[in-house]
């Protein structure tokens, strides 16, 4: 009889093409951290994403103990404030990050989002998602919420060196401005031909405004100012007004006769002597 070979044991389930073979797992690059330092390269089975999710949660509740706040455990959600070192003034930025497991985290990046912010520009909230999105795909394969947060730690601080360089820089280009308007005032403008022209037009168009401002008044005071008929029209107290006065003076009116002392040495002729006289044609002359 010819012998028998022993039959070959049937192939497992990974080299049935049933999952991805080890050094695929384990191949060049980011993909590599899937292996999560297991021996073969084996899939983590979910029992085994549970138990990591939950280590990793006590772990940030004693990395963060003042600002870990557990939400729900099904799925696992979480938040955890981050403050930025004092600036100046003690002035700091502050991000609340909300985190959720998803279920084969970590070989799933996580849920992240920014519930809450203080001090922050609408470009640092956009770069912090940013910064949370490529951490998050470096990292895939090891938690890494302790590195997500580290990463958003960091950037606060540096917001916060940005805001104080940048309140550096206005207080000095306020200084400069002070200066250069202090040295303005003690040297004034240099004259050149092109500001003195234009001042020259300006000053000429202000002139003339002016002179036609008065002239209009002049000429509307013109038309009000009243002739001395009108003011006589007017008010008719003005017939008796000298006679009012001298009763109202009384004898106290005294008259000066050394006035009229020559006047009998003045030779004034009559006009009645004359014999040229004519009372009814005083144009014959």
């Amino acid at each position: 009889m010819k012998g028998t070979s022993p039959k070959s044991p049937k192939p497992s389930t990974a080299e049935r093409g049933g999952a991805r073979p080890a050094q695929l797992l384990c191949g060049a690059g980011r993909r590599r951290r899937a292996c999560g330092g297991r021996a073969g390269g084996r899939r983590r089975a979910m029992t085994d994403y549970s138990e990591e999710q939950r280590n990793e949660v006590e772990a940030l509740q004693s990395i963060y103990p003042d600002s870990f706040t557990v939400l729900s455990e099904k799925p696992t959600t979480f938040t955890i404030t981050v403050t930025s070192e004092a600036g100046e003034n003690d002035e700091t930025v502050q991000t609340t990050l909300k985190f959720t497991y998803r279920e084969k985290y970590p070989d799933e990046t996580p849920l992240y989002e920014i519930v809450s912010q203080e001090n922050l520009e609408d470009n640092d909230v956009t770069d912090i998602i940013k910064l949370l999105e490529q951490q998050a795909e470096e990292n895939l394969g090891m938690v890494m919420i302790f590195t997500l947060v580290s990463a958003v730690q960091e950037k606060l601080n540096e917001i916060v060196d940005q805001i104080k360089t940048r309140r550096e820089e206005e207080k000095k280009q306020k200084e400069r401005e002070a200066e250069e308007e202090e040295k303005q005032r003690f040297h004034g403008t240099p004259v050149t031909i092109e500001n003195f022209l234009n001042w020259k037009a300006k000053f000429d168009a202000e002139l003339l405004e002016i002179k036609r401002k008065k002239m209009k008044e002049d000429e509307q005071a013109g038309k009000n100012k009243l002739s001395g008929k009108q003011l006589f029209e007017m008010d008719h107290n003005l017939d008796t007004s000298d006679i009012q006065f001298l009763e109202e003076a009384g004898n106290s009116v005294e008259v000066d006769e050394s006035l009229f002392q020559e006047m009998d040495d003045l030779e004034l002729e009559d006009e009645e002597d004359d014999p040229d006289y004519n009372p009814v044609n005083l144009d014959s002359d």
